[in-house]
């Protein structure tokens, strides 16, 4: 494939940016998703190239996807693990302060 003009680069790294913001994502989150060492954008821009060498700006997009799937994918787990542990409900605390009362009536 041929080089990103120095136009693409930035319009690409811009987009990044606000994808990232837009996310509640961080460049180190981007990095590790990358299995990049450093979250720097100069290093982030070497793997973009490196994508676009390989396949283009399709190729870009397909892994910057791929990338956002996970994302997703990991909220949702987290969230139906947060909804799992349901909260105390009124008869629940009911039962707490009868056996309470009951230790301290002994």
């Amino acid at each position: 494939m041929s080089r990103l003009s120095q136009q693409e680069e930035k319009e690409l790294v811009y987009f990044i940016k606000d994808w990232l913001k837009s996310h509640g994502f961080s460049q180190k989150d981007l990095a590790k998703e990358l299995n990049i060492k450093s979250s720097r954008t100069s290093e982030i821009t070497l793997k973009i190239k490196e994508l676009y060498k390989k396949g283009g700006m399709f190729n870009i997009a397909k892994n910057l996807i791929k990338i956002e799937q996970n994302w997703v994918k990991d909220i949702k787990i987290d969230y139906l693990e947060a909804k799992q542990t349901p909260p105390y409900n009124q008869l629940d605390i009911d039962s707490l302060v009868n056996q309470i009362n009951q230790d301290t009536s002994n």
